[in-house]
């Protein structure tokens, strides 16, 4: 099993950066891919960049694509998502999630771990 941890999250003005980390422990962190996922309010959950188990492959959702960077460090056991350039709209809960498996996957019901989440707040 792996347990994760989410942190970094809080309040910022449009326009501004906020970088979230998540700390795994439990099985071999480089055995998952891992993922990003966020929940606005009243809205479901969905997902927001992905990175391999090696982190030599990634992919975004297209409105974050070029804004947002996920990264991981194997060595760490951590996963990180820097995010610039925000707008009102990035406003949700952020989720760290991982998956057993080679292949990452953008789907949230693939994932079997799950982080309590990190508020992020972003205003106009």
């Amino acid at each position: 099993q792996a347990q994760l941890v989410e942190s970094g999250g809080g309040l910022v003005q449009a326009g501004g950066s906020l970088s979230l980390s998540c700390a795994a422990s439990g099985r071999t962190f480089s055995g998952y891919s891992m993922g990003w996922f966020r929940q606005a309010p009243g809205k479901e959950r969905e997902f927001v960049a992905v990175i391999s188990r090696s982190g030599s492959s990634t992919w975004y959702k297209e409105s974050v694509r070029g804004r947002f960077v996920i990264s991981r460090d194997n060595a760490k056991n951590s996963l990180y998502l820097q995010m610039s350039n925000l707008k009102p709209e990035d406003t949700a809960v952020y989720y760290c999630a991982a998956r057993d498996s080679l292949m990452w996957s953008t789907r949230e019901a693939e994932y079997t771990y799950w982080g309590q989440g990190t508020q992020v707040t972003v205003s106009s």
